[in-house]
C-alpha cells in the first residue's frame, strides 16, 4: 500500500503519533510519503519505504500571511499523482483535512480518486475547532473525509457533541513502541540528577496553559516538604518562563531542572519514579503512556481521555483539575514506600503493553483497506 501522511512536524502529540505510525507502516512493507513543511522531529532514520516531501510556501508582498493551506493542497496533488498513492492520512483537522478536500477536488479533474482518512487528536476539536472562525470549515472537512478516527472515546463524544458530524468516527487509541521505551535506567545519569537517592519526578509537555505546568511546580513543592525529591521539566513553550519564576518564588529551583526539548525522552523517563500530568484537557495523554512504558506511574487530572489510560489506584492516581493538594497527597502515598512504588511501576508497564504498537498497527492497516474498498 502507498500511503501519504500529512502532519505537523513538531514534538506535539499529533506529530509524534503520525511519525511513529508512518515509520511502523514502512517497516511493515508499506510505502509511506510524509507531506509537511519540515522533516518531522522523529523521522530520524532512513528506510527504503520512507519518503519526505517538503511543502514550500512562497512569500509575496501581497500576503500578510503565507497561504500554507494552498501550498499544502498543491503538494498533495503532486505527490498523489506522481507517486500513485492509494490513500491520504491527515493528522489534525486544521488545516490538513480542508487542504485534503481541496486536493481531492483537483485530483478528480485528472480522473484520480484518492480516499482521505482524518485523525482527530484533541485541540483541533476541543479548542481551535470550536472557534467560530474555523468551526464551519472543520465540520465540513470532517464530513467530507472518507474515514475519520479519534484517539479516545472522550474525543469522539466531544466531536459529536460540538459539531454536526454525520460521519462514523472510529476510535483508534494512541500507541507505544515498547522496544524503544523499555530501557534499563542508566545509573550514572540517575546519580547525576539525584546524588543522594532522592525520588525523581518528571513532567513533559509543550508548556502551554492547558498543560497547567505551574501546577506541576506547586505539586512538587508540597512533595518536597515531605520527601527528598528532584523534578525534571522536559519541553518548552510559553509557560516555561513562568514555571522558572515560580520555582524561584517557592524556593525549590535548586531541585528543579528545565531540560528543554529532548529527542531521547525515553532515556530521561527511564530514571524517573513518578510522572505528573495535571492538564486541564488531554484527549488521550500520549506523554503519560510513554512514561508508563518506562515503568513510571502517573499522577494526572481526570479530564478528557485520561481515565481511559490511567487506571486510578493501579497505574497511578487521578484528581480533579487544579486540585494540587490531592495530587500531592497521592504522589506522596506512592513515593513514600519502596514496595508500593514497585507495584505501581509494574502496573504502569502492564497497562502500557495494552497499547503496544504491534497491537494498534493492524487496526490502522485494516481501516485503510476498508476505506479504500468503500471509496471505489
Amino acid at each position: 500500500m502507498k500511503i501519504g501522511i500529512v502532519c505537523y512536524p513538531t514534538f506535539g502529540g499529533s506529530g509524534v503519533v503520525a511519525t511513529e505510525l508512518g515509520k511502523a507502516l514502512a517497516a511493515n512493507g508499506h510505502q509511506v510519503h510524509f507531506i509537511t513543511y519540515r522533516q518531522p522531529a522523529r523521522l530520524d532514520f532512513f528506510s527504503e519505504n520512507l519518503y519526505y516531501h517538503e511543502v514550500s510556501v512562497s512569500n509575496y508582498p501581497l500576503f500578510d500571511y503565507a497561504p500554507y493551506e494552498l501550498a499544502l493542497s498543491s503538494k498533495m496533488v503532486d505527490v498523489v499523482r506522481f507517486e500513485k498513492l492509494d490513500i491520504l492520512h491527515v493528522h489534525y483537522a486544521i488545516p490538513h483535512a480542508s487542504a485534503a478536500y481541496m486536493a481531492k477536488q483537483i485530483l478528480a479533474t485528472f480522473g484520480i480518486k484518492i480516499p482521505v482518512v482524518t485523525t482527530l487528536h484533541g485541540t483541533d476539536i476541543t479548542l481551535v475547532g470550536k472557534d467560530m472562525t474555523y468551526k464551519p470549515v472543520v465540520t465540513f472537512s470532517i464530513n467530507q473525509s472518507d474515514g475519520v478516527t479519534a484517539v479516545s472515546d472522550d474525543l469522539r463524544k466531544s466531536t459529536y457533541d460540538h459539531f454536526d458530524i454525520i460521519k462514523d468516527i472510529k476510535v483508534i487509541p494512541n500507541f507505544i513502541d515498547l522496544e524503544r521505551f523499555n530501557l534499563q535506567p542508566k545509573d550514572h545519569f540517575k546519580k547525576a540528577i539525584a546524588p543522594f537517592g532522592e525520588r525523581i519526578l518528571i513532567h513533559t509537555s509543550n508548556f502551554r496553559k492547558v498543560k497547567r505546568t505551574q501546577d506541576v511546580i506547586h505539586i512538587f513543592k508540597k512533595i518536597l516538604d515531605v520527601i527528598p525529591a528532584k523534578l525534571l521539566m522536559v519541553g518548552d513553550g510559553p509557560e516555561r518562563v513562568n514555571c522558572e519564576a515560580l520555582s524561584r518564588e517557592l524556593e525549590v529551583c535548586e531541585h528543579v531542572r528545565f531540560l528543554g526539548k529532548q529527542d531521547a525522552v525515553e532515556e530521561i523517563l527511564s530514571v524517573a519514579d513518578l510522572f505528573l500530568m495535571p492538564s486541564e484537557s488531554e484527549s488521550f495523554g500520549l506523554a503519560a503512556l510513554e512514561a508508563m512504558a518506562c515503568k513510571v506511574p502517573v499522577i494526572s487530572s481526570n479530564s478528557g481521555g485520561l481515565p481511559e489510560l490511567n487506571v486510578d489506584g493501579v497505574t497511578g492516581f487521578m484528581s480533579a483539575v487544579g486540585d494540587v493538594e490531592d495530587m500531592a497527597e497521592k504522589a506522596i502515598r506512592i513515593l513514600k514506600d519502596d514496595s508500593q512504588l514497585k507495584v505501581f511501576k509494574e502496573n504502569a508497564l502492564a497497562r502500557a503493553k495494552e497499547f503496544d504498537l504491534k497491537l494498534i498497527l493492524p487496526i490502522y492497516e485494516s481501516y485503510y483497506q476498508q476505506v479504500i474498498d468503500e471509496s471505489k
